[in-house]
């Protein structure tokens, strides 16, 4: 087994929207970045992919709650990452979203949500924010450079 200094630089290789989301949709977390107070905060969530949304679930008083309900009808901007990277081998993929988070308020799709999202906290989760992707990014890790297969 190699260790971690003796892996060689692996390369980016870009993914298309799609297979970005399909990845992004098998993660079992992710990492949400927002602003609190003027400055950025990251907390990490579970997350479903739904109709090509990413939708989690928060609680009262928490800062992403609070700056979401405080939005606009659009929403307020944040990014979504998540990844599965090998430590060792340093193979795998990241993929990055920016969009506009809002609050979901129609009964039935708090439902659903609800019913098909458990927090991963031991804490309410009595709000449901969905983050419409505007920008997405994505990469593989490989070990051979672009079109050598």
């Amino acid at each position: 087994m190699l260790l971690a200094a003796e892996v060689p630089p692996r390369h980016l290789v870009p993914v298309e929207r799609a297979e970005a989301l399909r990845l992004l949709g098998g993660a079992p977390f992710g990492r949400i970045v927002f602003t609190a107070r003027a400055l950025p905060a990251i907390r990490p969530v579970n997350h479903l992919l739904v109709d090509d949304e990413i939708v989690i679930r928060t609680h009262d008083g928490a800062a992403l709650t609070m700056e979401a309900l405080g939005a606009d009808t659009a929403g307020v901007v944040v990014a979504y990452e998540a990844d599965a990277i090998d430590p060792l081998t340093r193979l795998g993929w990241s993929v990055v979203v920016t969009g506009y988070a809002r609050p979901v308020t129609d009964p039935e799709q708090l439902a659903r949500y609800r019913a098909l999202l458990s927090p991963w906290v031991a804490s309410a989760m009595d709000h449901t924010v969905a983050i419409r992707p505007d920008l997405v990014t994505g990469y593989r890790l490989t070990e051979d450079p672009p079109g050598i297969a």
